[in-house]
């Protein structure tokens, strides 16, 4: 086992201290591993189709931020599928964004995300799905094949 040492903020610690009298852990180093393996745990195949749900809120007074998610956004255009974005005061919104395509891409997505400066309280929620191709109807316009996502109840 190796030693490492961090610098935390104080209320950031505080919570630490808050989790390891809820989970039982007897010290901060055991508390911080359990919470590295949770967050670390990959319980979806990379290659597994999933819809992505990626919350986030952003600081908009960080230098460029309001230019630089929507573009990451765009370069990601064949997957993401929508995003939503709620002013809460001048300097701040919550978004969600709406991701399809295989787990691997949408985490690596949502994860370069989370690491821009300004982008706080992420969030990524992976719904597993099937694509499957049918043949039926939509009214007057006859037949034709096109896919549906089915959501599964796990990966």
């Amino acid at each position: 086992m190796q030693r490492v040492t961090i610098t935390v903020e104080d209320e950031l610690l505080a919570d630490l201290d808050a989790y390891m009298d809820r989970s039982g852990a007897t010290n901060r180093s055991e508390a911080l591993r359990d919470l590295m393996r949770r967050a670390l745990a990959r319980t979806a195949p990379p290659e597994a189709e999933c819809i992505g749900v990626i919350s986030y809120t952003l600081d908009l007074s960080k230098r460029d931020l309001m230019r630089r998610v929507p573009l990451r956004r765009h370069e990601q255009h064949d997957v993401a599928v929508a995003s939503l974005s709620v002013p809460l005061d001048h300097e701040e919104a919550v978004e969600v964004t709406v991701m399809r395509g295989k787990v691997d891409a949408v985490e690596t997505f949502a994860n370069g995300l989370f690491l821009e400066r300004g982008v706080r309280h992420g969030r990524l929620s992976l719904v597993p799905v099937f694509e499957m191709f049918e043949e039926h109807g939509h009214g007057p316009h006859g037949a034709h094949r096109h896919s549906h996502l089915k959501v599964l109840d796990n990966f």
